[in-house]
């Protein structure tokens, strides 16, 4: 999993400038899906429901650092009962429960802690990025260990060498200002964060032998701060950067959410040309960055011999809007935020399906139970709302999503304050059908967008009169969504069953009886 990664940043996805070699030749060798939608925009809630198989209004984890309850299993619980060992590398951005465990007693620092705190995973190599000082404060981090034990001498070198660059006086050039994006970043590339998750997953690779096991490989990259190390930070210029998907008639009478996340400060940066030819090159050799140590990473399967045996899945947490519609960061419902990249090399897959490509709606929180499905292990439908995707992977008929479901927590941003909303007000929630997207904002207006006709979503049909019937059928798909959610998880789907029988055996409880 890359982090903020644009589906449209690679060649197999439609990227002139930009060549993936390594993600296309995965590709090639798998299925690819061109309609992937994370049940979240933004990197916490979108992991919590591809970690759980769960929607964000079942998991609740609606924005970052909000915990998932401490009874929600996720993909570690499950696959472990499989008999895996289930270890990340990288990021996961979960924040355990620690109000819960306190109130069952259980000690953060036992084993049975230590996985409630990881979201179930193994902390193999834990890292989130993003480390500014007032985190470092209160726990330092795996890679900037790292970092100072090579001799990077300072006590943030995740940020004064990994994301930052040196100036012409000796300066640190910090890379959480986009103004140095273009500068190469102090640290050479066989020690950035992209190098170093790389290390680290192949290190846990050698370890195994001939054990099983499921790795979560989660790179922080190309999320920001955007800066990249030589020779990345000169692979593209400007002239490589697409034009914005946006127009001056977006903001003429513009829905009152978007204008309010228009006057974000990563808007307004990015709404500006300079900007973007200064940040996106770097973003692109982010991209570049990665794809190249991908390739090592496969490398480094095929010689342990296993590159035959593991089912290796890609994707992204969410895009990066880098100015589309007037607007940074990847909050809103546009394609270049929620709609993600996702390869699934399956090799068990039937001779004659690599290669293949798969239109079809599918979501993010159908990852869990594929893998469920890849290992034998029977799904636990009391929890998991995703559909196992193994059919699609592997070129064998499987029935079709008529729509995929997106939704979004606002309350912490500064558009909710600006918008004068309560903590509980600032929600929205996106449906899109194959022809229709359609954006419930609570409060406010819907948006509607025809993706046969406008496919870069730049005309807003939602108060289009003789729209009205489609806007009905779009709020009905998410009144039926809503009403399927499993809410019902202490039980099992054969146990409800069984216990409505149950009242009919001799002996039981007997009701309105004659």
């Amino acid at each position: 999993m890359a982090d903020q990664l644009r589906y449209d940043h690679l060649s197999c996805y439609g990227s002139e400038r930009l060549k993936t070699p390594n993600i296309d030749a995965l590709a090639a060798r798998g299925t690819r899906f061109t309609n992937c939608y994370v049940q979240g925009p933004v990197c916490g809630p979108s992991r919590m429901s591809t970690y759980t198989g769960r929607y964000v209004a079942s998991h609740g984890a609606t924005w970052n650092f909000v915990p998932i309850a401490v009874n929600t299993p996720t993909m570690g619980d499950h696959l472990r009962q499989a008999g895996l060992r289930v270890a990340v590398v990288g990021k996961t951005h979960i924040v355990g429960d620690r109000p819960g465990m306190n109130r069952l007693g259980i000690d953060p620092a036992s084993q049975a802690g230590i996985l409630l705190d990881q979201g179930g995973f193994e902390p193999y190599a834990r890292d989130d990025g993003a480390l500014p000082d007032k985190k470092l404060e209160l726990q330092d981090t795996a890679y900037n260990q790292y970092l100072k034990s090579l001799g990077y001498a300072a006590r943030n070198a995740w940020h004064d060498f990994a994301n930052s660059a040196l100036g012409p006086d000796g300066e640190v050039l910090s890379g959480w200002q986009m103004r140095n994006a273009r500068q190469p970043a102090r640290v050479s590339d066989a020690h950035s964060e992209t190098a170093w998750t790389t290390d680290r997953a192949i290190d846990f690779m050698r370890e195994q032998g001939d054990a099983p096991w499921c790795l979560h490989v989660s790179y922080i990259k190309p999320h920001w701060p955007y800066i990249v190390s030589e020779p990345y930070h000169a692979m593209y210029g400007a002239d490589d950067v697409r034009d914005a998907i946006r127009s001056d008639a977006e903001r003429d009478n513009a829905h009152p959410v978007l204008a309010a996340f228009r006057e974000h400060a990563e808007s307004l940066a990015f709404s500006r040309d300079d900007v973007r030819d200064t940040v996106i090159p770097t973003y692109m050799g982010l991209v570049k960055q990665l794809d190249d140590h991908l390739g090592r990473l496969i490398q480094g399967l095929k010689d342990l011999g296993q590159d035959q045996e593991t089912l290796i899945v890609f994707t992204s947490d969410h895009g990066d809007l880098l100015g589309d519609h007037w607007l940074g960061e990847k909050e809103m419902f546009y394609e270049t935020s929620v709609k993600v990249p996702l390869i699934i090399a399956d090799p068990r897959a039937k001779v004659g399906h690599a290669g293949q490509v798969h239109v079809g709606l599918v979501e993010a929180i159908d990852l869990l139970p594929t893998f469920l499905d890849a290992v034998g292990q029977n799904p636990a439908n009391e929890w998991l709302e995703g559909r196992s995707l193994l059919p699609q992977a592997n070129g064998l008929p499987a029935s079709q999503r008529d729509a995929v479901f997106s939704e979004l927590d606002y309350a912490p941003y500064p558009a909710s304050e600006r918008l004068g909303l309560g903590p509980n007000d600032a929600r929205a929630t996106m449906v899109r059908t194959e022809r229709w997207k359609y954006v419930r904002f609570e409060g406010f207006k819907s948006q509607l967008f025809d993706l046969d006709e406008d496919p870069n979503e730049m005309v807003d049909l939602g108060g289009d009169p003789s729209l009205s019937a489609v806007r009905s059928e779009m709020e009905a798909h998410i009144s039926q969504w809503h009403a399927r959610l499993h809410n019902r998880t202490g039980v099992t789907d054969e146990g409800i069953v069984a216990l409505g029988k149950d009242r009919l055996k001799p002996g039981s409880v007997r009701i309105g009886e004659w």
